[in-house]
């Protein structure tokens, strides 16, 4: 995995000598941190690997002590299996000047394949591009073959581009170069049926379609097989309406990200398709925090800015 850990550590993070380097993982991804945390010692970072108490689904808040380590540190990594990016925790280290990479479910086999061995360099411009669209449009519509209409605004959103290249301060997953924003909050009206992937909380690759029906910018029912029942069944037991808060909209831009593998940020990322966020809108420009976040991916989508094409059955149309 060495070659991969170089380049989180040199090309995604850039971290340089002397930063504090502090590397969030668990059991399961052990190896993955100290692959990780050797890359960093190599270029004479600092580097501590920290371990927070277990917890029980993605996007909790992972306790006052790991939230004071990434809070101190120059660069964080998140190799960890429930994810933490969309956290109070993560907010704040960025907000005291952290460059953090979130590697959300990230397996032993995409450090040494896959969309991590891309050209992230290239793809910016295009994920520049596409977040430079969603700041300055005022209304989006995404379709798709397996029944997607949705709508939303964007009057006063403001677009990220994460592109796995961390420069300054700052978030992004990798390999998932995205183009994203936090959509005028409860503008979002219509229905997004998945038929790609829900990458969290084991759902995976995605046997038969999840219909998610939204009104006023929250989940109002989600249908479909023994997925969506599951799904549903998982959100009504956390006991938070902001669970089904509408909170993003994302391209998903990596062209070595193919095929859905399960692996979150390889699912998200794939090329040509877009995935909603639900919960947690606050880390990608939105006021909410929920009691969790996840994603849904659908595939060959069509998306319109102020009515002018920009995604066409999965292909990209702008330059």
């Amino acid at each position: 995995m060495r070659k991969g850990a170089e380049i989180l550590v040199r090309t995604c993070a850039n971290v340089r000598a002397s930063e504090n380097v502090v590397i969030v993982t668990d059991s399961e991804r052990m190896a993955i941190a100290r692959a990780v945390a050797d890359a960093a010692l190599e270029v004479g970072a600092v580097s501590s690997i920290v371990m927070p108490p277990e917890r029980s689904i993605d996007n909790e808040e992972p306790g006052p002590a790991v939230a004071a380590a990434i809070s101190a540190a120059d660069v964080v990594f998140l190799p960890v299996t429930l994810a933490m990016a969309h956290t109070r925790a993560v907010r704040e280290a960025i907000g005291a000047g952290a460059r953090v990479l979130s590697m959300t479910a990230f397996t032993e086999r995409m450090m040494r394949e896959g969309g991590l061995f891309t050209d992230f360099r290239a793809r910016r411009p295009l994920c520049q591009a596409l977040a430079a669209r969603l700041t300055a449009g005022e209304r989006l519509r995404v379709t798709n073959p397996a029944g997607t209409d949705l709508a939303m605004s964007l009057r006063g959103v403001t677009g990220n581009s994460h592109a796995c290249l961390l420069d300054g301060s700052g978030f992004s997953a990798v390999p998932n170069i995205e183009a994203n924003c936090a959509p005028a909050q409860g503008t979002a009206e219509g229905v997004f049926v998945c038929d790609g992937s829900i990458p969290y909380y084991g759902v995976g690759p995605i046997r038969e379609p999840v219909t998610f029906r939204i009104t006023q910018g929250f989940v109002t029912d989600i249908e479909g097989g023994d997925q969506a029942t599951f799904l549903a069944d998982l959100l009504a037991r956390q006991d938070d309406p902001w669970v089904y808060n509408l909170a993003q909209f994302a391209f998903g831009l990596n062209p070595a990200c193919t095929e859905f593998t399960g692996e979150m940020l390889n699912d998200e990322g794939v090329n040509g398709t877009v995935h909603i966020g639900i919960g947690t809108s606050a880390n990608l420009g939105g006021t909410v925090s929920a009691k969790t976040h996840f994603d849904a991916v659908a595939r060959a989508p069509a998306v319109w800015i102020d009515d002018e094409p920009v995604l066409s059955a999965g292909e990209i149309l702008i330059a």
